[in-house]
């Protein structure tokens, strides 16, 4: 008798039967991925429960979610997105603000007490990094602040353009420009702890950066909808709130 013909039908069999994964996707725009990083540890360690998050600009990330990327939760750095996925019949709760973002101008080598927008101006500055105001909120800001100070036309030719606030931070870290604007969130994470000078803008200069969250819609006997459910309301917890405002959330 061959007991290899036994088995290995009951083998396949079981691992037919075993429990589908409750892990959840978390769509996370660029300037969250460092909190995000803590709001994962901590919810794992509280529930038990696995979290991946994948990190892009939010345009992006709301391109995604409309080609049907299987994200179970969307962190975005604005409301717009995921009012937009919501109207679309993408959640059946209506987007919530977790944070308001908070703007800066970062460089490697020009001193705080010397870093405004004026310096953009002068020969120190040759090339300055924005995030895609098409696809990034923090973009959108530092066009705002720029116009305000009537030096977006001026500096249109330095301006050199990251598709997500990530790329726009790997110019300034990297020293491929000179200055560069980017979310304090990014700033403060402890990968960027002592990397070059900052100066908070004045948040009359551009629009609030309201960042709101949704709860991606799921079937009602996916593994995963519980465990999502959890996460997003995690996000508004007093845990999450302490986390976010370390990292200069208001």
């Amino acid at each position: 008798m061959n007991i290899n013909r036994i088995f290995f039908p009951i083998l396949v069999l079981l691992s037919g039967c075993s429990k589908p994964s409750d892990k959840i996707i978390v769509a996370t725009a660029a300037n969250v991925q460092y909190v995000m990083k803590e709001l994962k540890t901590e919810f794992e360690k509280e529930t038990g429960k696995k979290v991946e998050i994948v990190v892009s600009s939010s345009g992006k990330l709301t391109a995604q979610i409309r080609e049907g990327a299987p994200f179970d939760v969307f962190v975005s750095a604005d409301t717009k997105y995921p009012e937009e996925i919501f109207k679309k019949g993408g959640s059946d709760e209506k987007p919530k603000i977790y944070a308001y973002g908070t703007l800066a101008l970062w460089s490697l080598s020009i001193p705080e007490n010397e870093l405004d927008l004026k310096i953009l101006s002068t020969e120190k500055v040759k090339k300055i990094a924005v995030p895609n105001p098409k696809m990034a909120p923090y973009g959108e800001a530092a066009e705002q602040a720029l116009k305000k100070e009537n030096l977006l036309e001026p500096l249109k030719s330095k301006i050199v353009y990251g598709e997500s606030i990530a790329q726009a931070a790997q110019y300034i870290t990297t020293g491929s420009v000179e200055a560069g604007f980017t979310a304090l969130s990014v700033i403060f994470a402890p990968e960027m702890k002592g990397k070059g000078h900052y100066k908070i803008l004045d948040s009359t200069s551009y629009k609030p950066i309201a960042q709101a969250a949704l709860l991606l819609r799921h079937s009602g006997n996916s593994p995963k909808k519980e465990t999502s459910q959890k996460f997003y309301d995690f996000l508004f917890s007093d845990k999450a709130k302490a986390i976010f405002k370390k990292y200069g959330y208001k």
